[in-house]
């Protein structure tokens, strides 16, 4: 049986990534520290730690007890926008934090260190992205995701740590933080809904993203290590069919069975279009048709409307106020 530590595993994507690892037949350790994850979203059968990857004394301690053979690493706060104003609080979780896993993996012999990197890293280049464009990330969160491929790729080359990386992109779907008014259009529009509030967009509505429906990006995350031909290798994943902001308005809200209440707000700093090619990602693992936005939205709507709205929480430690958007 192998043993994997899934980072974040309480999280979105990672609780998701635990539950196909354990169908493979994994034992699973989920570390989290709950800021933005929920221990009633991690599957049964998993082994709970509740922690953070900045604690590097912790890591040992884990590392030292399960001798892991795979590490997941989903952990990272992932608001990108909001990155430009908790710098230091970016780079201490999504860097530093990755870097002490690094050196546990390095130090214990990992076969493969699987990250959850971002398309964040490529920042404002042509379209569609690919994985041999040269990345020049434009906020503190794709920085962040960037250097901790660049120290993977160091990590081979000097230790032989086998890794692969996966670029997801405006994923969504069952057990999302609906309640972070930071990230995740998706479920915030679907929060807004369910507390009758208007939906807030940022400029006109026609900036554009391929919106990725959680299966089409946990499976081949949790499947990677099965396949030592990805090893050592970095994949663009998600859907491949943009839509607009004021396209992915109207579905929600026909889920919801509502009129559209829009709250049009000052534009933010952001890429105006951002999807990527996935021809690598589905020559590696199949060419298996990503799940189509309104099943994908359906889904979704059926299950947040069995958890119920939340509460949005303000992030408390801005570090920074200079040019923070409306209504954060």
């Amino acid at each position: 049986m192998a043993n994997s530590l899934v980072t974040g595993g309480a999280g979105f994507i990672g609780s998701h990534v635990t539950k196909h690892c354990l169908n493979m037949g994994h034992q699973v350790v989920v570390l989290d520290d709950l800021s933005g994850g929920f221990e009633d979203h991690i599957p049964s059968g998993a082994i709970f730690v509740k922690g953070s990857i900045t604690d590097h004394v912790l890591l040992k301690e884990l590392f030292d007890k399960y001798q892991f053979d795979y590490v997941y690493h989903l952990a990272a706060y992932a608001a990108e926008g909001l990155s430009h104003f908790i710098r230091r609080f970016n780079y201490t979780n999504n860097l530093i934090g990755s870097v002490n896993l690094i050196n546990e993996s390095v130090k214990n012999k990992v076969k493969c260190f699987v990250f959850t990197s971002s398309i964040a890293v490529y920042g404002p280049g042509q379209l569609p992205m690919t994985e041999d464009m040269t990345p020049t990330p434009e906020d503190p969160y794709g920085v962040a995701k960037y250097s901790v491929e660049l120290d993977l790729k160091a990590a081979h080359e000097m230790f032989g740590l086998n890794y692969t990386i996966f670029r997801p992109h405006n994923v969504y779907g069952e057990n999302q933080n609906i309640g972070d008014k930071y990230r995740n259009v998706i479920g915030i529009f679907m929060n807004q809904i369910m507390q009758n509030k208007p939906l807030t967009v940022f400029g006109d509505g026609e900036q554009t993203r391929a919106f990725s429906y959680i299966d089409d990006v946990a499976i081949p995350i949790s499947d990677c290590v099965n396949r030592p031909n990805t090893y050592n290798e970095v994949f663009n994943i998600g859907a491949d069919k943009p839509y607009t902001v004021n396209e992915l308005v109207k579905v929600v809200c026909e889920h919801f069975e509502v009129e559209p209440n829009v709250n049009y707000l000052q534009a933010r700093k952001e890429v105006v279009h951002a999807y990527s090619d996935h021809s690598k990602a589905h020559k590696f693992f199949g060419t298996d048709s990503a799940v189509d936005l309104h099943a994908g939205i359906g889904k979704m709507v059926e299950w947040a409307k069995a958890v119920g709205s939340r509460k949005s929480k303000e992030f408390e430690n801005i570090e920074i106020r200079e040019n923070l958007p409306e209504g954060w």
